[in-house]
């Protein structure tokens, strides 16, 4: 065994518990702050706050158990019986199931280290459900507690923790979830380490904030303007079911994934087509972008009492620079440091044992 098996081992081993610190810290923070506004008699806020916990939850634990089923039929290791599996995902603690049988294993194999392909198609799954997770539960957090501070200027340290965690939640995420990806696919090559991945993470962060932003400042203007982004949610499902994707092995599920697709595109761009996405990425951030810049412009013409409060100009300062910046780093990250793919594989074909896995994947190259 060389050092480098003995290297993937140890970072798989990292990865794997800094992401369930992560996950339950979200979580947790969250729930308290529930907690909180219940006390407080903020009944709207307290139910807002728990319906994206529960939602975000449900929706992974319904991934996660079809993916322990698929698992389960294609035999590929010893498998929780059926309402072993039933009853962990009822309780909702499906995904904490997968970090603690990740972190055995990685422990295992770090112990005796030996590298084990499985592990890797293992963190990959917990990596996608957590992306999920992040866009169905984190992301909407920051709009609900951002909204509430900016509007009602409500604030406390537990909003102020939990938006914290939120966010170091969607930075996590989106690089764990693009590097497992690509160590996962047979026809890429894997994300380097350093630049590349400051890069990227850079990218993301400062695409998404000013996204988040923006459209708290569309609610602040009016709460109608949740249409507008249902609206978008269904150009995005609707998106996803043009192009047919066959991401899962039940039509029902498919469209549950469709949907989830939906609400990633409200606030990042999410390749489902598996090749070449310039042009659909191009339109799709100048389309945010406007967006983003009309909201500090709207709120100036139609709240100008709004000009006189501590947030107005930071609000203006922060969506211009970090849009800018943001699709700075994108332009960097595609043009320069992007890995590109293999020009062709061996056989042409994936080996039958890992079609399974790779049938979830091979439909996300960039997002």
């Amino acid at each position: 065994m060389t050092s480098t098996g003995g290297d993937l081992n140890t970072f798989r081993w990292l990865c794997t518990i800094i992401g369930f610190i992560f996950y339950l810290g979200d979580i947790g923070s969250d729930l308290l702050l529930t907690v909180q506004y219940f006390r407080a008699g903020h009944l709207t806020w307290a139910a807002l706050t728990l319906v994206f916990i529960l939602s975000g939850s449900l929706c992974i634990q319904i991934f996660s158990y079809a993916w322990f089923n698929d698992d389960k039929r294609d035999k590929e290791e010893d498998s929780l019986s059926t309402g072993h599996l039933i009853g962990i995902h009822v309780l909702q603690i499906g995904i904490i199931t997968r970090y603690l049988d990740l972190m055995k294993r990685s422990l295992k194999s770090l112990w005796f280290n030996q590298v084990q392909s499985r592990l890797f198609d293992l963190a990959t799954d917990l990596s996608m459900l957590r992306l999920f997770e992040t866009f169905l539960e984190s992301v909407p957090q920051l709009v609900l507690q951002l909204y509430i501070i900016l509007e009602h200027n409500h604030r406390s340290t537990l909003q102020y923790i939990s938006m914290a965690v939120s966010f170091l939640n969607i930075a996590w995420s989106t690089v764990d979830y693009r590097r497992c990806l690509r160590h996962s696919l047979p026809h890429v090559n894997e994300m380097p380490c350093g630049i590349p991945t400051v890069v990227y993470l850079l990218y993301k962060v400062l695409t998404i904030t000013p996204r988040i932003l923006s459209l708290t400042v569309f609610i602040m203007l009016s709460t109608f303007s949740t249409l507008a982004m249902a609206f978008i949610w269904l150009l995005g499902t609707f998106w996803a079911c043009l192009e047919k994707t066959d991401f899962c092995t039940s039509r029902v599920l498919e469209y549950i994934y469709r949907a989830t697709v939906g609400v990633i595109l409200i606030f990042t761009f999410f390749n489902i087509k598996g090749e070449n996405t310039k042009v659909p990425m191009t339109i799709y951030y100048i389309f945010s972008a406007s967006q983003n810049l009309a909201a500090p412009i709207l709120l100036f013409l139609f709240k100008p009492e709004s000009e006189g409060t501590d947030y107005f100009l930071p609000i203006i300062l922060f969506i211009l620079m970090s849009n800018s910046l943001g699709l700075g780093f994108l332009g960097i990250y595609y043009s320069h440091l992007h890995p590109r793919k293999v020009a062709d594989e061996i056989d042409g074909m994936e080996r039958q044992e890992q079609k399974t896995e790779k049938t979830r994947l091979n439909h996300f190259i960039q997002i």
